[in-house]
């Protein structure tokens, strides 16, 4: 198999395109990952980054090691790109959302034309909330001590108002060139450019996760070993079921038939046919796991802030149980990725707008009427498969969590056992093979994926 799938890359080199192309978005990665090592002037981030080695174990899961992470570190090393692409992506999402409730953004959308216009609203409010989030970052940098307890100081810089402009300046200018850079191995390269900044930073993390693995089995002389070869089989077998589970249930699809009835105009006749619709069974992506993080943060500290001004115990103890390694936590995790899970899809999947075109090209589901008929299958059937994919979504999530919760495995290695990091790296890397897969075929050499293996490829 791996001599196949290295013949499959000495194939890719034998393309000029796509030989261009792989160089390119290499070229441009290692850009991306010079921008997280720069360091912001003034700033010691030497300091900092020694906080987070000491404390990486306590801030696995916590809002700022969510954003470390997604970063690639950028943001421990007081670096150009500390505020990565989350902004951009950010502003995507709030557009995307925008789109499906608000009547004039929805129709732009399904015009000529109008996609590009939606793209650089999204850029404009990059450069808003990068704005405001570079604030709030230099603002946290000034005052570490709130933050990253044990550290008294960041900025090196006597004049602070030059300090602030400077560093909001700096940190803004870093993100929109992350995101130019990303729309440029879009276009000129292989796979998706945002997406595989992304990816690439999260994989910045492998060695030091290797080396927590490797110290996990052989500890420094006097520490006393806690794991053995079992625990080894046992992790390698869990890696490989739950990357096994997630490329599935990535690539999982309901198929719904289509039929085409014959249809005149003018004095062309279009003859009728047969398709399908692919609905995907995790329609949501990642987002509900980020979400569902996300807003968990907020409890904890509202209640704990509650209990230090009120001195009522019931505050500080709810503000415990809401913190990871509590059944509560747990509960109300499981059931926030559930709710937006269907949040998701009940917003960005319109099935009204699916009828309607379907009933205007004379198409129609075999045995459901057009119309609202069709409408009221395409939802009932979304719903179904909208909740396989929330239960997969919650496992995922679970698996780190309890990794290091039971086991007390070091949070570099967790996080490659599933939760965001598992899911984007593998969702970009089967997109990334399946681009470079379309271009070997259309030269005629075999690619990544032998047909017929993998259920649902066209």
């Amino acid at each position: 198999m791996f001599g196949a799938i290295a013949n499959t890359f000495s194939n890719c080199f034998k393309i000029p395109e796509l030989k261009s192309r792989i160089l390119f978005t290499v070229a441009v990665l290692a850009v991306c990952r010079l921008i997280a090592h720069v360091q912001v002037p003034g700033l010691d981030g030497a300091t900092l980054q020694a906080w987070f080695a000491k404390n990486g174990a306590a801030m696995s899961g916590s809002l700022l090691g969510t954003y470390s992470l997604f970063t690639g570190g950028a943001l421990q090393k007081c670096a150009v790109g500390a505020l990565g692409i989350m902004p951009y992506i950010t502003a995507t999402i709030i557009i995307q959302l925008l789109s499906a409730v608000v009547p004039t953004l929805s129709k732009l959308a399904r015009e000529e034309g109008g996609r590009a216009k939606i793209v650089q609203y999204g850029r404009f409010l990059t450069v808003i909330l990068c704005l405001g989030h570079g604030t709030l970052m230099t603002l946290g940098w000034e005052h570490p001590e709130k933050l990253f307890p044990g550290v008294d100081r960041l900025v090196m810089i006597e004049s602070l108002w030059w300090y602030r402009i400077q560093t909001i300046v700096i940190l803004t200018s870093g993100t929109l060139l992350l995101m130019w850079l990303g729309e440029q191995i879009t276009e000129r390269g292989i796979g998706n450019g945002i997406s595989l900044i992304i990816t690439v930073g999260i994989l910045a993390d492998l060695p030091m996760a290797g080396q927590a693995a490797l110290t996990m089995f052989f500890p420094p002389e006097g520490v006393e070993r806690q794991f053995n070869g079992f625990h080894a089989l046992g992790l390698l077998a869990l890696l490989g079921g739950v990357v096994a589970g997630v490329i599935a249930v990535t690539q999982a699809q309901r198929k719904i038939p289509v039929q085409y009835a014959q249809r005149n105009v003018g004095k062309k006749v279009y003859a009728g046919g047969s398709s399908f619709m692919p609905l995907r069974v995790n329609y949501a992506g990642v987002m509900p796991i980020i979400f569902a993080q996300a807003i968990l943060m907020f409890p904890a500290i509202i209640l704990l802030k509650l209990g230090d001004l009120t001195n009522v115990p019931f505050f500080s103890e709810a503000a415990r149980s809401m913190e990871p390694g509590h059944l509560i936590y747990y509960v109300v995790f499981t059931l926030m990725i559930l709710f937006f899970s269907y949040f998701w899809v009940a917003t960005q999947f319109n099935e009204i707008q699916i009828a309607d075109d379907l009933k205007k090209n004379n198409g129609y589901i075999p045995g459901v009427r057009p119309g609202q008929a069709t409408s009221d299958f395409l939802h009932r059937t979304m719903s179904r498969i909208t909740l396989a994919g929330a239960i997969f979504l919650t496992l995922i999530a679970l698996i780190p969590q309890l990794l290091g919760d039971m086991f007390n495995i070091d949070p570099y290695v967790t996080q490659f056992f599933g939760g965001t990091s598992m899911l984007i790296t593998v969702g970009v890397l089967l997109d990334t093979m399946r681009q470079m897969e379309t271009h070997l075929l259309m030269r005629h050499y075999d690619g990544f994926l032998k047909k017929g293996r993998i259920k649902g490829r066209v």
